[in-house]
């Protein structure tokens, strides 16, 4: 008690969870988009169920390994080497998200560039395979992205109640803003496709880390940025258009 005390009452232990939960939020948007996509090819009344129990994995998924701490800092320590490169337990499960999410969101550009072909494949399939394997692909991809969180709020605080309220703070924004997002990809197609452009994009980057090429995060959301103002402004357009001919 007098530990979580003297935290509380340290200036920089706040500034440290600021910057974490701030931190974590935007890690949390690549997850968040996956869940999106990947619900939004199940029937409706299974949708809101399925983004619950793949962001809760989430959640217990970064709790537990908050709980392992010193298994998660030797994950760093390398392995093998390849060519003179030392590969880490980290590193692999990286390479191994990253293509992935590049082949998931490849297919799924291909599903949507091929409609006909798509719809055969729903219509043979079953709805309980469906959830499943879409709970099983979210797990997955979970894994993944908390072992990249926890690794992060290691290196930003020595301190596990901040990584825990950080963790907990960005999985309920997750949690909050996983129906809106759904529903907004879902009624814009064109936006579809520039999500699964950001998951080919942040699966290369995944793939990069792995390999040992760090990649700034920074560079990858101003990126995502920039092409989300340039869709905004597309939307708004169309929008108008669609106005002026009404009249």
């Amino acid at each position: 008690m007098d530990y979580l005390l003297q935290l509380a009452a340290d200036p920089a232990a706040w500034v440290a969870l600021v910057t974490l939960v701030a931190m974590e939020v935007v890690l949390g948007i690549d997850n968040l988009i996956f869940i999106s996509i990947l619900t939004n090819k199940l029937p409706e009344q299974y949708r809101s169920k399925a983004r619950r129990i793949g962001i809760s994995l989430a959640l217990i998924m970064r709790l537990a390994l908050l709980g392992t701490i010193a298994i998660i800092v030797r994950l760093t320590a390398p392995i093998f080497e390849v060519f003179g490169h030392g590969f880490s337990w980290r590193d692999l499960i990286l390479i191994a998200g990253g293509l992935f999410l590049v082949w998931k969101a490849t297919t799924e550009i291909h599903h949507n560039v091929d409609p006909q072909t798509h719809a055969e494949d729903v219509k043979d399939s079953k709805i309980t395979i469906g959830f499943t394997a879409a709970i099983v692909q979210i797990l997955m991809l979970d894994i993944v992205f908390s072992i990249d969180s926890i690794v992060t709020a290691v290196g930003m605080t020595e301190h596990i109640p901040i990584m825990v309220i950080a963790v907990i703070a960005a999985v309920t924004c997750m949690l909050l803003a996983a129906d809106p997002l759904a529903r907004f990809i879902e009624a814009n197609p064109t936006v579809v496709m520039l999500a699964l452009g950001f998951l080919i994009m942040i699966g290369m980057t995944l793939i990069a880390e792995g390999f040992g090429a760090h990649v700034p995060k920074g560079y990858v959301y101003a990126a995502m940025g920039f092409s989300t103002a340039i869709e905004g402004l597309n939307m708004l357009v169309r929008r108008r258009r669609t106005a002026g001919a009404g009249h």
